[in-house]
Order: C-alpha cells, then structure tokens, then sequence
C-alpha cells in the first residue's frame, strides 16, 4: 500500500483515574498491529480549548471514541467534548468516516451499555460508519470468566472493560486489555479497506 493510502485512526478518550487510559493505549496499539497509524488524544478537562482535538480528530480515516462510564452514562468530560463536537457537525468533518468505542466501569453491568450507545448515537449524529466489537462472548460459564477471558463481559456494540478499585499496573485485567488491542486491530483493518476502497472508486471515476 503506497503511503498516501495509509490511514489513520483517532483515539478520543477521557479517563478518570486512569483505567480506561489503559485500555485507549491498547486500542492504539492494536491500531498499529493492524497497520494504520494511531493518533492518541486525551481529553484532560471539560472546560479546556476542544479545537485541537477536534483538528486532530477530523484528519483521521476512523475515530475511536472511548470515555469510563459514571451513572450510567458517559462521563460529563467526554460529553463536553462531544457537544463541542457540534461545530464539526455543523460541516459534516466527520460524514463517511468510521467509527467505535469503548467504555470501562467497576461493575460487570454497571449500564455501561448505555454509555456505548451514547457514543453510537454521537458517531451517527455525524453521519459515521459505526464498527462492532466483532467477537464472540465467552463460550464457557459465567463463573469460569476469569481476568484472561477475552470479552468477559459479552458485549457486541463495543468494548466494555471492567475495572477493581486497584491500580492501574493490576486492573482492567489483561482480558480487557486483550479485548482492546483487538478492537484496534479491527478498527484499523476497517479503515485501510475503507480508504483503499475509496481510492480506487476516485481512479475508476476519473479513468
């Protein structure tokens, strides 16, 4: 693939205290073994200047929305940055570009379901192509699921990490952070075919 193919994936992320940081590098990584190039952005507080990021985040092929789940809902951070995401809106930055997301609560349930959705809704409001987890649940018992099992939690819309009160070095368990770096290889693989597949509808147009 020549380089002016090459894609490029976003990951927009909030993190509290810091696991679900763990699972955006993740996904970053795994958007490199998939082999598009991965952009990490932070967004560090609810009040700051969104510009940069939202600059940042339309030069990527697919972006990757990712924020901890707090009251069942995504976090006032990450909403922040979504509503100023309305002037990208207002010139359709974002049309046609793919995206996912990932979510992180202590609790197994803890409605983080609603948090996806919220970032499916924030994807479609922009016109974008939304990305599934694309992995099976566990094919063993619930009580079996331990820290290694890949998607324990059995999500389909995206990813759902799962975190103790412990630091960082120990939790979200490596299963979630396996399930993450999948999720970017995934991702990654959509959007180099997404731009492949643009680049040579734009040739045959012009042949």
């Amino acid at each position: 693939m020549s380089k002016g193919q090459n894609a490029k994936v976003a990951v927009v992320y909030h993190s509290g205290f810091g696991h679900t940081e763990v699972l955006a590098k993740k996904v970053a990584e795994g958007v490199a073994d998939g082999g598009a190039e991965a952009v990490l952005l932070k967004i560090d507080s609810p009040v700051q200047d969104f510009g940069p990021l939202l600059d940042a985040a339309s030069e990527a092929d697919a972006i990757i929305f990712g924020a901890p789940t707090y009251m069942g809902d995504v976090s006032a951070t990450f909403k922040a940055f979504a509503d100023a995401s309305s002037k990208v809106f207002a010139t359709g930055g974002w049309k046609d570009k793919l995206a996912a997301g990932f979510t992180n609560s202590h609790s197994f349930a803890g409605d983080k379901g609603h948090a996806l959705e919220s970032l499916t809704i924030l994807a479609a409001q922009h016109g974008m192509n939304w990305i599934n987890l694309g992995l099976a649940p566990p094919h063993v018992t619930a009580a079996e699921r331990g820290p290694d099992t890949i998607n324990r939690v059995g999500s389909f819309i995206g990813l759902a990490g799962q975190s103790d009160n412990a630091g960082t070095d120990v939790s979200p368990p490596a299963g979630d952070r396996e399930t993450a770096r999948l999720q970017g290889v995934r991702v990654a693989q959509a959007a180099l075919r997404w731009k492949r597949g643009a680049a040579e509808a734009n040739l045959a147009e012009a042949a």
